[in-house]
């Protein structure tokens, strides 16, 4: 028999130890694993460099890159070095060990068994404080960046005449040192008392002294330089009381000093400060007299005097000496809260004027014909009219349009018109079948842009579209029409190799083209393949045959998500909006810098501030904002993004902002110069949506100058609820060409209404000039209603809309059966001392699928007229013609033709019915004439929607 216990005949084999060859494949998988992690990291890593060098700005991701990988570094190893060397000191310091009590015998055993692991173990402990510190200073970039290059306001706080770029720059970073310093001091101290416990420096239960003399001037010098922060803490909070946000009267984020702030806090604090130094000396003093005895009272006295001085003082202030006289005391720094907040907002060039409301004129036929010459009413909402874009110019299934469209200005034989505009993007949903091929490779881009009239339809109620068709074709000339970026491109897409790509479908069939951009990745590289199948977590990215030279991959596809990327310093608008310029479709996005550190300035939420009625239903339209609370904004870069080869430019608009000025020396070369920005651009800018938003938010309590009427709260306004919308939210403002009383000429605005608080009539109107090319671009103007008499609100008027039962009647009618009536943007113009309400009101049936112009309402003076056309109810509400009205609809307008015969006779054959059923309700009304046209029309749309879907999957049987 063999000798198992090892010997001439065999190896000795070692019970319960694994085998060489499982210990081989145990070390090759941990390897392995390790390997796999690296490569995922450095995926990550890679193609984000990748895609910075892509898009130009590879400046943005190596300075971003560095400061985080130079603050990770510096404040980690502050941090191991200061822990680490604290614990070494206190076991340096440890005393001759005796066992001399049970508390020590029990230590003892713990002593020993890390004796072996003492430096492995100091280590480990300081590797993972200096990891978590470091990780926790690389967050700080942006503080970091804005602390080193900051640029002064020229602009001093009211109270201790300090450069307002201290309070933006300088004290977000300083308070950055502060609380790493306590953090510090507080590990330091614990790692510090620890340790001189496990080797007996300190004891809790053995006889004699509690702490040895080296213990206690260790750990007192660790509490002196902690009690030295707090005096440092209360230095910096007397600069802080001038960015402190409390609740004060009409706002829930009053920022700046108060009363008690300026005559209790501040002196506090300074006697804080005064009595913590004098604490912290007497810790340090322990080093020589070697008792606690001083230290602690003076630490005693100092949490005392913070109870006393800091608290108990204040109360007693605010109770005995601002309340019974608040007004009088608080007015002088409600003004300078006043003043601080309106630059801050750069609303404090708002312009004021008292509007009467009510029109004195008798002469109807003068108002009539001022109608025009007022404003541009637009009667097509570009949030309503989505779906009927969709039905309209969809053409093919895989393409699709944003659930809000765009207003823009386009020129036509030399007059500037309101226009609704989208793009027929890509909507991967309605390709003939989804996989890998189809919706990374063939199906990439959308085609062409959908433009129509914002201030008239066709007889029908359907847009008057101005560019539309597939190629797209009107009064926009030729551009480059493929969209490989846009709203709704969300995913990526593999481009210019062997498998071509999906162009457009015509009569003659499907057209396809590769990508001859130069956007995107190159995946020629297999290092660069393998990252991206790591990446985004798609091995076929890796070994799939449809890519080959020339193949780049698309993403970050979105204009918001491409700019907010190139320049992370920046505050996305949420609503980026086309345009065709210089021959190319661009998205131009706004964008602003943002600081919370102004002096005085109360504070605004972004995300509530900027969320209305469309933002909660279309989360997309979200503002992107870097800081969410802010008290300074300005709309200082403009952007814009190719939509065909995803170029982004970012240009400065504000030349003044010292926060973009900042971020300019931070990120040298990113910026371009206001004067790069053509004519052609220039002439599709506009003012920004989110930050009007918020401007008129703070004008519902900043539109006043002086204190004693903020402190009153009388003149507080609101933003009235959507009266449209069934979500409660507010009321979104509404781009429109119009006439302030005080302007020669009608300008492209931005516009909204404001209510009393608490109550639903008007009290103000509101206007900013929209259009950069004009001398006053982005002047506020506010028309502020009499408080002696009521003017309708917005509610009230919808309200008196829905009431009136003529019109309740008709609205009864059209909503009869499957159809719904949809109600548009209720636009408000001020007309001769008195102001028009008008809205379109849409009709969505139960067979057709989108939304047609049925009605308009206009309201006036009382008056309100419920008619087929702007023009027909402006009549009735001032009882003449106007100059422009146009000959009432015949009916004979024939629908468009879709190219299949069987669909444009049904087609006509229920025009005919739709326009008998209008007359059978002039007519008496006569009820049986009514219903059998409703039925010939329900015949009718479906016979057009059977024809349509049998041609559909004809189309799709060939291209098959």
């Amino acid at each position: 028999m063999p000798d198992r216990g090892g010997g001439p005949t065999g190896p000795r084999i070692r019970a319960g130890r694994p085998s060489r060859r499982i210990r081989a494949l145990l070390v090759t998988l941990g390897a392995l694993a390790v390997l796999g992690m690296a490569f995922t990291m450095f995926a990550g890593f890679w193609t984000d460099w990748l895609w910075y060098r892509s898009v130009h700005y590879s400046s943005v991701f190596t300075t971003t890159l560095s400061t985080k990988i130079g603050l990770f570094f510096v404040f980690g190893l502050l941090m191991a070095l200061a822990v680490g060397l604290n614990i070494w000191l206190a076991h340096r310091l440890r005393p001759p060990l005796s066992a001399m009590s049970m508390e020590q015998q029990s230590l003892d055993r713990y002593r020993m068994g890390i004796a072996p692991y003492k430096k492995w173990l100091l280590l480990a402990v300081t590797s993972l404080v200096g990891l978590i510190a470091g990780a926790s200073a690389s967050s700080q970039w942006r503080t970091w960046l804005m602390w080193v290059n900051g640029v002064p306001f020229h602009q001093k706080d009211p109270q201790f005449h300090l450069d307002v770029s201290f309070y933006a720059f300088d004290l977000p970073w300083y308070r950055f040192l502060l609380g790493f310093g306590f953090a510090a001091a507080i590990l330091c101290l614990i790692a510090a008392a620890l340790t001189h416990y496990l080797y007996g420096g300190l004891r809790v239960t053995s006889p004699g002294a509690r702490a040895t003399a080296a213990a206690t001037g260790h750990l007192s010098v660790l509490l002196g330089i902690f009690v030295a922060l707090k005096a440092v803490a209360y230095w910096l909070d007397r600069y802080g009381l001038a960015v402190k946000s409390s609740d004060f009267k009409a706002t829930d984020n009053w920022t700046g000093l108060r009363y008690v702030d300026a005559n209790a806090y501040l002196p506090a604090k300074t006697i804080l400060f005064c009595i913590a130094v004098i604490c912290a000396l007497l810790f340090f003093a322990t080093l020589w007299r070697r008792t606690w005895q001083l230290p602690v009272i003076g630490f005693g006295l100092m949490v005392l005097s913070a109870i006393l001085i800091g608290g108990l003082y204040p109360a007693i202030v605010q109770k005995f000496q601002v309340q019974p006289n608040e007004q009088a005391k608080e007015a002088p720094y409600v003004q300078k809260n006043l003043k601080a907040t309106r630059e801050a907002y750069g609303i404090d060039d708002t312009k004021v004027t008292e509007y009467p409301g009510t029109s004195s004129t008798s002469d109807k036929t003068k108002l009539r014909d001022q109608v025009d010459e007022t404003a541009s009413i637009r009667i097509m909402d570009p949030n309503i009219v989505s779906p009927t874009f969709q039905q309209r110019q969809q053409i093919r299934n895989y393409y699709g349009f944003p659930t809000n469209l765009d207003v823009d200005r386009y020129t036509k034989d030399g007059e500037e018109q309101d226009t609704v505009i989208g793009l027929r993007e890509l909507n991967l949903a309605g390709t003939p079948k989804n996989n890998w091929i189809n919706d990374h490779f063939r199906y990439t881009h959308g085609y062409g842009v959908v433009a129509a009239k914002g201030t008239e339809a066709d007889s029908e109620g359907r847009p008057v579209f101005t560019e539309k068709n597939l190629p797209s074709r009107g009064d926009l000339g030729s551009y480059q029409q493929q969209i490989y970026y846009g709203e709704k491109t969300s995913t990526y897409s593999i481009v210019g190799g062997p498998q071509k790509e999906v162009d457009y479908s015509d009569n003659e069939g499907e057209k396809t083209t590769s990508y001859t951009g130069e956007s995107g990745v190159n995946l020629d590289n297999p290092v660069n393949r393998a990252a991206y199948a790591v990446a985004f977590n798609e091995p076929q990215i890796l070994y799939s045959g449809a890519i080959g030279k020339g193949s780049r991959i698309l993403y970050n596809r979105t204009p918001k998500e491409r700019v907010e990327a190139v320049a992370p310093w920046l505050t996305i608008d949420g609503d980026a909006y086309p345009a065709v310029v210089n021959h190319r479709i661009q998205w131009i996005v706004d964008a602003y810098t943002t600081t919370n550190g102004y002096p005085y300035a109360s504070r605004t939420t972004l995300g509530d501030t900027t969320a209305d009625s469309l933002t909660a239903t279309n989360t997309s339209r979200a503002v992107v904002a870097q800081q969410n609370q802010v008290n300074y904004i300005r709309n200082s870069v403009k952007a814009t993004v190719d939509a065909y080869t995803g170029d982004v430019k970012l240009y400065q608009w504000d030349t003044k902002d010292p926060v973009l000025k900042t971020w300019m020396k931070a990120f040298p070369d990113t910026v371009q110069p206001r004067s790069d920005i053509s004519a052609d651009l220039m002439a599709h800018l506009r003012y920004p949506q989110d930050l009007f938003k918020v401007q008129r938010e703070l004008l519902t309590r900043y539109h006043v100058t002086d204190a004693q009427t903020f402190l009153s709260g009388s003149e507080v306004w609101e933003v009235p609820d959507d009266p449209t919308n069934e979500s409660g939210s507010a009321v979104p403002p509404y781009y429109l060409s119009m006439k302030m009383p005080d302007q020669s000429a009608q300008a492209f605005s931005l516009t909204t209404t404001f209510t009393p608080n608490g109550r639903d009539n008007l009290s103000a109107f509101m206007a900013v000039d929209s259009d950069p090319r004009a001398s006053g671009y982005g002047k506020i103007r506010i028309l502020k209603l009499p408080t002696s008499t009521t003017v309708d609100g917005p509610k009230q008027v919808q309200s008196q809309f829905n009431s009136e039962q003529d019109i309740a009647e008709t609205i009864s009618l059209l909503s009869r059966g499957h159809s719904k009536v949809e109600y548009g943007n209720l636009l408000t113009v001020p007309l001769d001392d008195g102001l028009l309400y008008a809205e379109p009101v849409y009709v969505r049936g139960g067979e057709l699928k989108y939304p047609l112009l049925r009605k308009v309402l206009v309201t006036y003076g009382g008056k309100t007229a419920f008619e087929d056309t702007l023009d027909e109810a402006l009549d009735k509400v001032f009882g003449t013609k106007g100059p422009t009205t146009r000959p009432p609809d015949t009916g004979t307008t024939k629908p468009p033709a879709s190219g299949n015969p069987t669909v444009d006779q049904a087609l006509q054959d229920a025009q005919k019915a739709f326009d008998a059923g209008q007359r059978a309700l002039q007519d008496g009304p006569d009820w049986d004439a009514y219903a059998k046209a409703q039925k010939d029309l329900k015949d009718a749309l479906k016979r057009a929607e059977e024809a349509q879907s049998t041609a559909d999957r004809t189309n799709d049987k060939n291209k098959t």
